[in-house]
């Protein structure tokens, strides 16, 4: 990346420090930004911490890409370390989507640590992203730094999302200062004998929330939240982001009858039980690929 590029430097009293950040026990004096942080009307956008081990599996990096993807095209702004494995992944699955991500660096902005990830980097900048970091120029990445910035990934965000945590993990510091700063934390399990899920499965017998899917997410998380009016990336007026089954079904049923539906009319058609219906048409509703009438759900 260009050397020159211009760090900005964000107070506290800056109206554009984040206001979620401010709220945690310790937060950054200051902020050092490549790019830019999201301002209003975006600086409301819901922001989600996704972040696992370096040593990822290839299974676990598609599914932080995935997850990125389609958070950010219902509108979140993806958070993450920008280190290799789960980090990547996620910031590559927002920037897939063509929406804003922010990687919190352990060291000064004068590098990109990885190296590797620099074009990355570059991608975040171009899709007006950020690259911050609480550390001056020429500021190296220690070992206990790393530690320290992941309270800032957790805070800047309302929920932190886990993906394959060994028991040493990073991401099992995230989880912690989540819990300490009042955010959710959400876990997706894996097989009992993988070492990379060791400490995601503590992090569930410790109250977190386990989830399979974005459906669970969604589910789990206030509806209000979810402000896709608000994202400038590309929209999608189609269907083909769609994979489950049961809100392809849904989808087909408004379809075939070409007028609204009421749920109670849904659920007879498609046979489906009411509570997978009711979470079905949420993300639907969500993902603006149906809307609600006053006379019931339609295309």
């Amino acid at each position: 990346m260009n050397q020159d590029r211009q760090i900005k430097i964000i107070s506290q009293k800056n109206p554009e420090y984040p206001s979620l950040l401010k709220e945690i026990q310790n937060p950054p004096e200051k902020l050092y930004v490549l790019g830019n942080l999201p301002s209003e009307p975006l600086a409301n956008r819901p922001k989600i911490a996704i972040v696992g081990t370096r040593k990822a599996t290839a299974q676990g990096r598609l599914l932080a890409k995935e997850i990125a993807r389609k958070l950010t095209e219902l509108g979140v702004i993806i958070v993450s370390g920008l280190a290799m494995g789960i980090d990547t992944s996620a910031h590559e699955g927002a920037v897939k989507a063509g929406g804003q991500t922010i990687a919190v660096l352990a060291n000064g902005l004068d590098t990109i640590y990885p190296r590797q990830n620099e074009n990355l980097a570059k991608k975040i900048l171009e899709l007006d992203g950020a690259i911050i970091s609480e550390y001056p120029t020429n500021t190296p990445s220690f070992p206990n730094q790393f530690l320290e910035r992941n309270r800032i990934i957790s805070g800047l965000s309302i929920a932190t999302i886990i993906i394959e945590a060994p028991e040493r993990s990073g991401s099992l510091a995230t989880a912690n200062w989540a819990v300490e700063q009042g955010r959710e934390v959400f876990v997706f399990p894996g097989p009992i004998d993988h070492p990379n899920y060791r400490g995601s499965h503590k992090l569930i017998r410790d109250g977190a929330r386990l989830i399979g899917s974005i459906e669970d997410l969604l589910e789990d998380l206030p509806a209000e939240i979810f402000q896709k009016k608000s994202f400038s990336g590309p929209k999608k007026s189609n269907t083909g982001i769609i994979t489950d089954k049961n809100q392809l079904l849904i989808i087909n049923t408004l379809q075939e009858t070409g007028k609204p539906l009421n749920v109670d009319k849904i659920i007879e058609l498609t046979k489906l039980e009411p509570p997978v219906v009711n979470q079905a048409i949420a993300f639907l509703t969500i993902a603006e690929i149906i809307k609600e009438t006053e006379k019931g759900y339609l295309i």
